[in-house]
């Protein structure tokens, strides 16, 4: 999708489809009043008539208007009340959803004019790009017949006042990149098992490092082993698919000292020898969506050229029972050298997680995020729409809820009290891998916070938002890039 800026008169531009809102308020305002003015009464003749009230969700296409270079008109309604991030999103979704399919194959968006709370020029524009690119994705690679592809080809934001059209411009350059981000993600979290395997991430590394110029490492088994990696190749120990602890570094900031994101890879997750039942496992190929996450970021951080330095660790291994798997009961070391009981071998993520944890510390970071789909117990606390986060640092999570709420990826601090760390106790080893059925997302965290003293941590539970579960629109979201970019966005200032 190509986006533009023009500033101006509305009715002299020249485009396949003009959008516009109205509201439920009885007098035109703004885009609509001067496109009424221009064209002798015929948007206010459309809502006396009945035809639209400017009512939320109505739509009216109005053909070859007197005095609009526009083909189309667009009105879409914006309601009575002030619109918020949700009802902003949904307009634009609605309106993007319509012209994809219509004549148009270029629109002009008066859109970014509408007033949202809270959101200023830039971020209402960001937030419009972002909403658009989403609405326009489609995952059809292992279809045989293709979707169609969207007749609606270019998009241009309009501002009434030239002054403004840098901000525009700024918002569509963070907004296309968070994007490009997002879908990276999204490709990566619905690929099949068969396909995204820890080797094919490793793959992706590579190519997105010479795409961008990053410095890429991939460390095998043998350099796991060497490393005292127990815990990440006990996850692997049951697979033919060798497990990858990747690293990707970007350098923007000279000899700046790096953030630091880490995330899940668990290409295939069947829990092991603790085997999953069998409804719903299919899903279980979106649990490497925090890996595909580090790698979405930063696709989207290289492509602005952040001033930050910013390395990416993926620990990626596919979760399988066999002979040789891991059982209920066996204790293994981890590169702190702390031992764990594995007492769950479907609570694996956190055993991959420790051992990237302990290997970032030789990066001196300024900041070190995990992001892993964790834990179900996440869903049943915060359901699809919230990202759990917890940490050693409060500033560092309140750094990472502000960015969730400028964008819009929002995310949720729970408690990291010493008194869930007695969950996890365990007679035989230095810790045990699950705390028992009470807060399993905070005692998750728990666990890895033992292996995250050296450094400022979060950690962050996408279980519920990094994918949308059953049905037909079941997938990957692209959640959390927004957020983690914005986070960085903010630390270069």
């Amino acid at each position: 999708m190509e986006f533009n800026v023009k500033h101006g008169a509305l009715a002299t531009i020249k485009t396949g489809c003009l959008v516009v809102g109205i509201s439920e308020a009885k007098t035109l305002t703004g885009p609509a009043a001067e496109l009424d003015a221009t064209s002798g009464g015929q948007i206010s003749a459309a809502i006396k008539r009945g035809d639209i009230t400017g009512k939320s969700g109505q739509s009216l296409m109005l053909f070859a208007l007197p005095g609009i270079s526009a083909q189309r008109v667009l009105l879409v309604g914006t309601g009575k009340d002030e619109l918020n991030d949700r009802s902003f999103r949904k307009l634009v979704a609605g309106v993007i959803g319509g012209l994809k399919s219509g004549g148009a194959t270029d629109a002009l968006l008066a859109l970014a004019a509408l007033p949202v709370k809270d959101r200023d020029l830039y971020a209402r524009t960001r937030l419009l790009v972002e909403t658009t690119r989403e609405s326009l994705y489609q995952f059809d690679q292992f279809k045989s017949k293709k979707a169609d592809k969207p007749r609606l080809k270019k998009c241009t934001l309009w501002t009434a006042d030239k002054a403004d059209a840098e901000i525009l411009k700024r918002a569509i350059a963070h907004g296309q990149a968070i994007s490009d981000g997002a879908s990276l993600t999204r490709d990566l979290g619905n690929l099949p098992g068969n396909v995204c395997t820890p080797s094919y991430l490793a793959t992706q590394a590579r190519e997105l490092a010479e795409q961008h110029g990053l410095e890429v490492e991939v460390l095998e088994e043998k350099d796991m082993q060497a490393l005292g990696m127990g815990s990440l190749l006990s996850v692997s120990a049951g697979s033919a698919e060798p497990a990858k602890l990747i690293r990707l570094s970007y350098q923007g900031a000279g000899k700046a000292q790096p953030h630091v994101l880490v995330g899940k890879g668990i290409t295939f997750d069947t829990g092991g020898i603790s085997l999953k039942p069998g409804a719903g496992m299919d899903e279980m190929k979106y649990d490497m969506c925090g890996a595909a996450t580090v790698l979405g970021v930063l696709k989207a951080v290289a492509s602005l050229q952040l001033p930050i330095n910013l390395t990416g660790i993926i620990a990626a291994a596919e979760n399988m029972p066999s002979g040789t798997a891991t059982k209920p009961g066996d204790i293994v070391t981890s590169m702190s050298g702390q031992t764990i009981e594995i007492l769950n071998t479907d609570a694996e993520g956190r055993l991959v997680l420790c051992d990237a944890l302990t290997y970032a510390e030789r990066f001196n970071p300024a900041s070190v995020v995990d992001i892993a789909t964790l834990t179900g117990a996440c869903v049943v606390a915060l359901g699809a729409h919230t990202t759990g986060i917890m940490g050693n640092d409060d500033t560092l999570v309140a750094q990472l809820l502000d960015a969730g709420r400028q964008a819009d990826d929002r995310g949720w601090q729970l408690p990291l009290f010493d008194e869930y760390q007695e969950q996890l106790d365990s007679p035989f080893a230095d810790i045990a891998n699950i705390g028992g059925p009470k807060a399993g997302t905070i005692t998750a965290a728990c666990f890895l916070s033992r292996f995250t003293k050296a450094y400022r941590w979060a950690h962050m539970d996408i279980a519920g938002t990094a994918w949308t579960s059953g049905g037909k629109d079941k997938g990957a979201t692209g959640r959390p890039v927004p957020l983690l970019t914005q986070y960085l966005l903010n630390q270069a200032g």
